[in-house]
């Protein structure tokens, strides 16, 4: 099927909010490949908001996990009712490849990883290549990316301007006091993933450190992370909670504007990478950042396990960054 014909298009993006920030990437290309085309995303609720604001979709659609025989068969008949002429598969799990079977024996044209699919990504190394450079490679495979920069670190970063661009400027206050440039602290992660997370009490002694420096310190998670929050809070009382009170856009949106961003292998933080913020991500043995790690101004520090990773370590990578932000601007 040429480009031209392929009026009708899915892309299928699930989840988490790290990857889903990153094939940010491979969804503007779809839609650079497939300007006319009608392209629906098939997500999860988490991400509707942000997704319905994104220029690449005309619509949205939330019921991508299905949980039950009959939600299955609901998702099925109206993929096959839609007619899609291409689904562009981004998740490529054991679930969306599920998905794709129970589309047989008509499936729509599919660019993934399912068995029998049209388009498939048939690169060997897929599964030791970055996220950004393998979907890249993929659409390579669908040939809609002919010269896909994927070589390691080459792929370009998510582009979140559109998120910010029709926000209206704020306006200077008459007489009054500029604010202190501000560091953004994501100390949060997954739940069943500790290992995961650096100490709060290291970041509490990092809030000190900077907050001395003349930098305000603003906390992001979940609401289920602001006892984390009025941890760091209790070495530094004026740090800024504001854990269950951020959308992902208003999360982009302070990350374009922040100093420097510090924080664990987690979606918030790839939001404020993309968004701009010089960032540092803390990995423990736990994730790899060659295949997941957030691109844009990061330094990647890495330790077995996180405890080990000192206060010092962390403050001298981010001030380093900082003053790299300084000398450019």
């Amino acid at each position: 099927m040429s480009r031209r014909k392929v009026e009708k298009i899915l892309v299928i993006k699930l989840s988490a909010l790290g990857d889903f920030v990153l094939a940010l990437t491979a969804m503007k290309r779809i839609r650079e490949a497939h300007r006319k085309a009608h392209i629906t995303l098939l997500t999860t609720p988490p991400f509707e908001a942000l997704a319905k604001i994104c220029p690449y979709f005309n619509a949205v659609e939330t019921d991508g996990r299905p949980e039950n025989f009959g939600q299955w068969m609901a998702l099925r008949s109206r993929i096959r009712h839609a007619g899609y002429d291409r689904v562009y598969d981004l998740q490529t799990s054991a679930h969306s490849n599920r998905l794709f079977q129970t589309l047989r024996p008509k499936p729509p044209a599919w660019s993934g990883i399912a068995f029998g699919c049209s388009l498939p990504h048939k690169n060997p190394l897929r599964n030791s290549m970055h996220t950004l450079e393998r979907q890249a490679d993929q659409l390579m495979y669908a040939g809609i990316w002919p010269d896909a920069p994927t070589e390691p670190g080459t792929a370009p970063s998510p582009d979140l301007s559109w998120i910010w661009k029709n926000q209206p400027a704020e306006r200077p206050v008459a007489g009054g006091v500029k604010p202190r440039p501000y560091v953004m602290f994501v100390p949060g992660g997954s739940a069943h993933r500790p290992e995961k997370r650096w100490p709060v009490q290291k970041y509490g002694e990092l809030a000190r450190i900077l907050y001395s420096k003349g930098f305000d310190i603003v906390i992001i998670g979940g609401p289920q992370e602001t006892e984390l929050a009025h941890a760091i809070q209790r070495e530094v009382p004026r740090a800024r909670d504001l854990t269950g009170r951020t959308d992902f856009a208003r999360i982009a949106m302070l990350g374009a504007r922040a100093a420097l961003a510090v924080g664990n292998d987690t979606g918030p933080l790839h939001l404020a990478a993309a968004a701009g913020a010089p960032t540092v991500v803390l990995f423990s043995s736990a994730s790899d950042p060659a295949l997941s790690a957030p691109r844009g101004k990061v330094a990647v520090l890495r330790a077995e396990r996180l405890s080990d990773l000192a206060v010092a370590t962390v403050a001298q990578r981010g001030q380093s960054l900082i003053g790299a932000k300084a000398g450019a601007t």
